[in-house]
């Protein structure tokens, strides 16, 4: 198994504990205390965060140092329309040839709804993972591995803007399980348009939530 360089640990600290979390917006980050909590020198946080700059995730502040801006509302709607593009695409391709993981996606959409129960903060990491897993099953069914690794791509933005739609709306881990069961069930019917609908219903009703927080 390959062991994670420094630089490959400091990036996967900030993508997923750091700046996948709503607090982190709007504040700077301290690289030596980034450099402690992970356990590696301050160059490999450095390298991982000038990563994070070019893939337009964190602002370089001359004598500040790292910031997280907010998504704009520009943002959101960007992500949220690649991400159409890319599901509904990936759909479509699973059901001409017939490799749709309904299983796989059920599985985790089961998980999930183990975990609605409570307040939004109650397993909300956990539960955003199996969201984007739920979502990266269906993608990675088209057997492309180009559409694959440009939606992985978004994992870092995808946490950010899921874990903030998760507090943005009372109950709203009900409501994405809902969503998605539509998604499986469309699928499951073999009913392309159906499936884009389910797909589009699920984003459009995220967006608005992440819009109007």
């Amino acid at each position: 198994m390959h062991e994670l360089s420094g630089r490959e640990r400091a990036y996967a600290y900030l993508r997923d504990q750091v700046l996948s979390s709503p607090a982190a917006t709007g504040t700077f980050l301290n690289e030596g205390e980034l450099a402690s909590q992970i356990g590696v020198s301050r160059t490999p946080v450095r390298e991982a965060l000038l990563l994070l700059v070019s893939e337009g995730l964190i602002e370089m502040v001359r004598g500040r140092g790292a910031y997280v801006p907010p998504m704009s509302g520009r943002q959101i709607g960007e992500l949220m329309d690649l991400r159409g593009v890319l599901e509904r695409h990936a759909a479509d391709l699973c059901l001409t040839a017939g490799t749709v993981p309904v299983e796989r996606m059920s599985d985790t959409l089961d998980q999930q709804e183990a975990l609605s129960e409570g307040a939004a903060e109650d397993h909300a990491r956990t539960f955003i993972a199996l969201d984007g897993a739920f979502h990266q099953h269906l993608i990675d069914a088209a057997g492309s591995e180009l559409l694959s690794h440009t939606y992985a791509g978004l994992r870092a933005r995808q946490l950010r803007a899921g874990l903030s739609a998760l507090f943005g709306a009372p109950d709203r881990k009900h409501q994405v399980c809902t969503e998605h069961r539509a998604i499986v069930d469309a699928l499951r019917s073999g009913d392309a348009a159906a499936s884009a609908e389910a797909i589009d219903a699920h984003l459009t009703v995220t967006t608005r939530v992440l819009l109007r927080g």
